[in-house]
């Protein structure tokens, strides 16, 4: 496969692509369409629109770019669709024979994304 001058992506930019981005400091593969999960983006609300420029890997059937740690150039567009909360998680706590027990629980805030395009 030959390398065009922009990254190599010229005769590929029309191809059904992926992406590989790093968000809330977890990676997520990402098709355009597809819903991620991810932990709450802070000063955003339903309906704005996120770009994210941290793409670890951008690739397709016939090429593939790794970043160093990030590919340049590359940003994945996203809109949110809705800010919730996960499941309810419990904490229980016992020391045997003590008398000593604590119950605490957690819901971590979601942000759930759709995204809209891989730019290059």
């Amino acid at each position: 496969l030959e390398v065009d001058g922009e990254g190599g992506w010229e005769r590929h930019r029309h191809e059904a692509c992926y992406a590989v981005v790093e968000t809330s400091g977890s990676q997520e593969r990402v098709v355009v369409g597809d819903v991620i999960v991810a932990d709450k983006v802070h000063g955003v609300d339903v309906g704005h629109e996120v770009v994210l420029d941290k793409v670890l890997l951008v690739g397709s059937r016939a090429h593939t770019e790794i970043g160093r740690p990030y590919v340049p150039s590359v940003a994945v567009r996203l809109r949110v669709e809705e800010i919730t909360k996960d499941a309810k998680v419990t904490v229980f706590k016992k020391k045997r024979r003590k008398g000593y027990q604590r119950t605490r629980g957690h819901r971590r805030q979601l942000t759930l994304m759709r995204v809209l395009a891989i730019d290059f």
